[in-house]
């Protein structure tokens, strides 16, 4: 098997988490890897004399943007394998105009996002922490046949707004779950529907059906503010929102005024900012569970990251194209 020359490009703490040196080892394997440490500038010396002959960069958090002068000095780069998720940031049309494919490990970041979600929608929908925290207060287990007919698993309804990678993994996940799931998404076909095994309905009868809505849109100029007042208004009372995509795609003040009035609960992965300020009212809202953008890959899960782009780089000097490719036409959809 050819051996292409490749190089990575990332932050030294991003290299340091997501290429351990298992991960190394098993990357040399398959390509002729340029000697550490990874490039986070490439507008160095040392960055130009690397990129002289690199036909592969293997790219993730920190990567600088791959314009049309880190390009001139990579004249034989023909791929970006990215261990992350989002391209966006460094991937320009600079790379898409000279042909340069492109790989991303967003469907191995999609699964703990996944995870997170699921144990959220369990969680939530038999009130665990709700009812610790009683518990904690009381020290009264209560009469446990006078448990109200809204907790519980059973035949709830869930709505995923958005098919993306992470929307259909959480459709994945709940398939052994008696939940009733709904879906909103303008660009699902029905066929893709139909294989789902899922409802699809429009955005107000999501919000107004759904016990618990988990969000999975991308931020796009589209989605800024998709949710919106009206929408979290038209919510069943005691229902819950679930956010791990982006906060700015909820309207935020109208999410406030929602949970403070006890109308919904929330848990909210993200928010806008990510870190709010310490004084900010969220804070203080008990039917708000906030975290600190935790539900993407972290810690041992960053190796399944880094074993994605191994296997990228395999098939690719294989000859065999890329498992999990990014296309061009596709980014006017996708965070």
């Amino acid at each position: 098997m050819n051996k292409p020359r490749t190089a990575l490009s990332m932050s030294a703490a991003a290299a340091a988490a997501v290429f351990r040196s298992r991960s190394l080892a098993a990357l040399r394997e398959v390509c002729d890897l340029a000697p550490l440490p990874a490039l986070d500038d490439l507008s160095s010396d040392r960055a130009r004399d690397v990129l002289a002959d690199v036909e592969i960069l293997v790219t993730s958090w920190g990567c600088p943007r791959l314009d049309e002068s880190v390009l001139a000095s990579a004249p034989r780069l023909k791929a970006v394998v990215h261990a992350a998720g989002s391209v966006q940031g460094h991937v320009t049309d600079a790379c898409w105009d000279r042909g340069v494919e492109v790989s991303s490990a967003a469907a191995a970041n999609a699964l703990p996002v996944a995870e997170y979600t699921l144990g959220m929608i369990l969680l939530h929908g038999k009130q665990v922490l709700e009812r610790a925290r009683d518990f904690r207060r009381t020290r009264q287990r209560g009469h446990w046949l006078g448990v109200p007919y809204d907790v519980g698993n059973y035949r709830s309804t869930v709505g995923i707004l958005s098919a993306s990678l992470i929307g259909r993994r959480v459709i994945e996940l709940l398939r052994p779950f008696d939940h009733e799931v709904l879906l909103y998404d303008p660009y699902i076909t029905e066929a893709e529907v139909a294989e789902l095994g899922v409802e699809r309905v429009e955005l107000p009868e999501l919000f107004a059906r759904s016990d618990l809505l988990s969000i999975h849109a991308p931020l796009l100029p589209a989605t800024r503010g998709l949710v919106s007042r009206e929408l979290l208004g038209m919510m069943r009372p005691g229902a819950v929102l679930i956010n791990t995509a982006r906060g700015a795609v909820v309207d935020q003040d109208a999410l406030m005024d929602a949970v403070s009035a006890g109308c919904i609960r929330a848990v909210l992965d993200v928010t806008e900012p990510d870190a709010l300020p310490a004084d900010h009212p969220l804070w203080g809202c008990t039917d708000v569970l906030l975290t600190p953008h935790l539900a993407g890959s972290q810690g041992n899960e960053w190796e399944r990251l880094s074993d994605m782009a191994v296997s990228e780089v395999a098939r690719w000097a294989a000859g065999d194209g890329f498992a999990h490719p990014v296309r061009r036409e596709r980014l006017a959809f996708q965070a």
